[in-house]
């Protein structure tokens, strides 16, 4: 009888057939324009190859040259650090955790967890950490989150410093587009403050669905820009389409969008099977939970991931501290429930939004989201730049902190591969 009732969720051919019929009707107005602003590009052969020449480190460096050359230096520096080994090694960094024991010990690398931090919004702020990294001989994390603006970041240099940066260091690293909301998108809201009503599919209306996928197209074939965030399910399905037709964008999705059960995975899940290429892969690589679950949701989750051919696809992340302020009641901290998981869940990153809630109370300005919405300049004559770095490399510790503990638990992480070999 079970078997009877499951037998009923089976979805007809026909229901494709249906879903092809729109995509594929030349006078429906949804795949017309967006089609037309692809076209504004190029074939996605030939945005491709732009981004791809854009993306180069001679021509990231040459950019940096004509927007802001003092960065060259910063780059050039990081270049030799890289070259002359001084980064610690991954097999010290194990001695340095566990003496002895750290020979006898078969690490888990195929389940390796990658070490992220967020928001690393300025170029200063990386070259920061690494001066850091090798004053203590600790880690460079795998992946970056940028949240601020693009516009901004391109005109004071950051923008190719930083995409340069994350080639030197071999990490991973994702943008924030400026059409999220906060742009003025929706016209009946206000500023950061009221910031939950830019997310959950009311921060990209209208026209602004294709006026993110325009800007995407724009900052890929002019700074060869790949991964970037998504908090709307209108512009995660053109990031769908896109990829679809060729485009080799990369997203991930943002903790905003509000996954927190497992058959809010599977919907996401799904549609990503849906719009795969040929090969199987799909533009979705980085998966942002809801600060709410718990490890049983992603244990149950992780089944279909890996059922769908997604699980050395699709990264599970997972804030293990966030933001003191502003976001989510504290103490907020998910390191042991981390340790626990990742020795059966495989392809999670731990995301550090903020410093460990007992060191960031205590700070003269405790890490803050809304500090993310704030210029440049601003942030600079307030008097709040060393207050906002200090956050930063806060959270630079509490990667730290999650690498020494699943060290310490015979657990393999993911580093900054081109430093820490």
């Amino acid at each position: 009888m079970d078997d009877d009732l499951q037998a009923r969720l089976k979805i007809p051919a026909s229901r494709l057939e249906a879903i092809n019929a729109v995509l594929l009707d030349p006078g429906m107005t949804v795949t017309k324009e967006f089609l037309a602003v692809v076209a504004r590009y190029g074939t996605p052969e030939e945005i491709n190859r732009k981004a791809e020449a854009a993306g180069s480190l001679s021509s990231l460096l040459a950019r940096v040259r004509a927007t802001k050359p003092e960065n060259v230096r910063d780059l050039l520096w990081l270049l030799e650090q890289r070259d002359r080994g001084a980064f610690i090694r991954i097999a010290d960094y194990r001695r340095k955790v566990l003496d002895e024991k750290a020979a006898k010990t078969r690490f888990k690398d195929d389940l390796a967890v990658t070490l992220e931090v967020s928001a690393a919004n300025y170029f200063a702020w990386v070259i920061d950490a690494a001066r850091r990294a090798i004053e203590q001989q600790s880690l460079m994390p795998g992946r970056y989150i940028q949240v601020r603006n693009m516009k901004e970041q391109e005109a004071d240099g950051d923008l190719p410093a930083f995409a340069a940066a994350m080639q030197i260091l071999g990490a991973s690293y994702v943008c924030t587009l400026d059409t999220k909301g906060t742009d003025g998108s929706n016209i009946h809201l206000g500023g950061p403050e009221t910031i939950t009503g830019y997310f959950g599919g009311v921060g990209q209306p209208n026209e602004h669905a294709l006026q993110w996928l325009d800007e995407f197209l724009y900052y890929y074939t002019n700074y060869g820009v790949r991964e970037v965030l998504n908090v709307n399910s209108g512009t995660i399905l053109l990031g769908y389409l896109l990829h679809r037709l060729g485009v080799d964008i990369r997203f991930k999705i943002s903790v905003f969008v509000g996954n927190d059960n497992p058959y809010a995975a599977l919907w996401t899940l799904i549609g990503a099977k849906l719009f795969s290429r040929r090969d199987g892969s799909s533009p979705l690589i980085g998966f942002n939970w809801s600060n709410s679950i718990d490890n049983r949701t992603m244990e149950i989750t992780a089944e279909f991931r890996k059922d769908l051919g997604f699980e050395d696809v699709v990264r599970y992340e997972h804030h293990i501290t966030e933001a003191y302020k502003s976001i989510v009641r504290q103490p907020y901290l998910r390191r042991t429930e981390l340790v626990e998981i990742a020795d059966h869940v495989a392809n999670i990153s731990a995301k550090h939004e903020g410093g460990d809630p007992d060191v960031d109370q205590a700070r003269a300005h405790p890490s803050d989201i809304l500090d993310y919405f704030r210029e440049r300049q601003e942030v600079v004559e307030s008097g709040d730049w060393g207050n906002l770095t200090t956050n930063f490399l806060d959270k630079f510790d509490a990667a730290n902190r999650t690498a020494w503990a699943l060290t310490e638990a015979g657990l393999s992480f993911v580093a900054a591969r081109n430093v820490h070999l």
